[in-house]
């Protein structure tokens, strides 16, 4: 590993151009996911109430209140698989952050229209038989199909339990990770228990689509999660070529492989990342690359802030990486405004630092702000104040504790660093304290919510 911090080598400066990146037609943006994960369910909820028949008797009652929230649920959860599928074109729209807060929204509103439509269809069936809930319960569990639908809800509810932020901090990665596996099988489960349902099987084609949208996510979550990343491993043979220290704690690992182009990685994007040692292989780490991909070696910079992390600075040449994606939107595409601020808290710098040095700009068109509490935290200086020269680029280092009496990330502070704030766009990446403080503090300084681009990886 080295000890010593030469400089690194800088690719070229992007030529200083004010052109902003066209819109990639092949992904798909988070507005349009979001419409149509709404529109979606607006359907599912149609083909419900076209099939409710009026009734005053309380069984009955109970049993269309089952089916609505029983379709809603078995929607949620194809949405919830979507979400994580890991598919290029959403991945790259939305954004990873984005798409993990949607899908655990989307589990809380799974769970819940679960035990609604498990607590109705107990109610009707009871009140059918004209019995307890216990007895019928007992009668329901004789259907294998509903005996299966049980056993999927017990796995989703386990999977949701675990997720829950005290239960979470309190577990290891990988345990909670395997839990978290459950819900593919509740989800399996559950499949089995829905085109047994009145409002699928009264219909062969409602229950054809029905079949093929669960199809559809399943070959996605295939193709994406099993097919690409082997494929990927095969293709191009990732092994670690250098260890480099940064700073105290940081490391730069720069990774080698073959035909690397075809990866389609940008400045901004992220991969998750396995290396192949006994501490390391279980676990996939989001790290972003640090340096603008070549044509046969990717870079990332790492500190140690958890065991994993602290591992990945005891790599050695050699050691076998397994990588899957890009992933990200934090990339040239989101741009829409001639001027660009790229501000960045800790080792949020590692996406801003590829931008910095990609996106077209002309001179004093291109600024970064790097906060950090003291010189020491700061990464990859000698790059950026070359690109900066090189580029006729700003570079600030805002220093100081977060609790000081002076906030760099102040509205009146970052409108007098930059007087014309309001007409740029704005790269937002660091702490999630940071992030949501620097936002607020943008929208106060009258910069739109559109043009404030962030992603978290917490």
């Amino acid at each position: 590993m080295s000890t010593a911090n030469p400089p690194h080598p800088v690719r070229p400066a992007a030529p200083g151009t004010a052109g902003v990146v066209p819109p990639d037609p092949h992904r798909v943006p988070a507005r349009t996911l979001a419409t149509a994960v709404v529109g979606g369910a607006g359907a599912v909820f149609l083909l419900w109430a076209v099939q409710v028949r009026p009734s005053a008797r309380l069984d009955a009652l109970f049993a269309t209140a089952a089916h609505g929230c029983g379709l809603l649920a078995g929607y949620g959860v194809l949405v919830m698989l979507l979400l994580m599928a890991r598919v290029p074109a959403i991945e790259r729209g939305a954004g990873g952050d984005r798409l993990a807060r949607w899908h655990a929204a989307c589990g809380g509103w799974v769970l819940a229209t679960l035990l609604l439509h498990c607590a109705f269809a107990l109610a009707g069936h009871a009140v059918h038989l004209d019995t307890d809930v216990l007895t019928a319960t007992a009668d329901l569990l004789g259907y294998p199909a509903l005996a299966a639908a049980v056993a999927g809800t017990a796995l989703l509810l386990a999977a949701g339990a675990t997720s829950a932020p005290p239960v979470r901090r309190r577990l290891r990665h990988e345990s909670w990770r395997g839990l978290h596996l459950l819900a593919y099988a509740g989800a399996a489960l559950g499949f089995i228990h829905q085109p047994s349902g009145p409002d699928l099987s009264g219909n062969p084609v409602t229950s054809w689509l029905w079949s093929l949208l669960h199809t559809a996510v399943a070959v996605l979550l295939i193709t994406y999660r099993v097919v690409v990343p082997v494929r990927q491993a095969l293709r191009h043979r990732l092994t670690v070529s250098e260890v480099r220290v940064e700073g105290p704690g940081v490391v730069s690992v720069t990774v080698r492989g073959e035909r690397l182009h075809e990866l389609g990685a940008e400045p901004g994007q992220f991969l998750r990342w396995r290396f192949l040692t006994r501490r390391l292989w279980r676990t996939a780490l989001p790290f972003s690359l640090s340096a603008p991909p070549g044509p046969d070696s990717l870079r990332i910079t790492v500190k140690a802030a958890g065991d994993h992390t602290r591992r990945v600075r005891r790599l050695r040449p050699g050691t076998r990486v397994l990588a899957t994606g890009p992933f990200g939107a934090l990339t040239a595409h989101r741009r829409v405004r001639r001027k660009v601020l790229l501000l960045a808290g800790g080792t949020g710098i590692t996406p801003l630092r590829t931008l910095y040095e990609t996106l077209p700009a002309g001179p004093g068109d291109l600024t970064l702000l790097y906060r950090a509490a003291d010189a020491e935290q700061l990464v990859l200086t000698t790059e950026l104040e070359h690109l900066a020269t090189t580029r006729g680029a700003r570079l600030h280092y805002l220093l100081g504790p977060s609790d000081g009496p002076y906030n760099p990330l102040s509205p009146h502070a970052l409108a007098d660093l930059i007087p014309d704030l309001h007409a740029h766009d704005v790269y937002i990446c660091g702490p999630p304290g940071m992030t949501t403080a620097a936002t607020e503090s943008l929208l106060r300084a009258g910069v739109p919510t559109r043009r404030i681009h962030t992603e978290s990886f917490t």
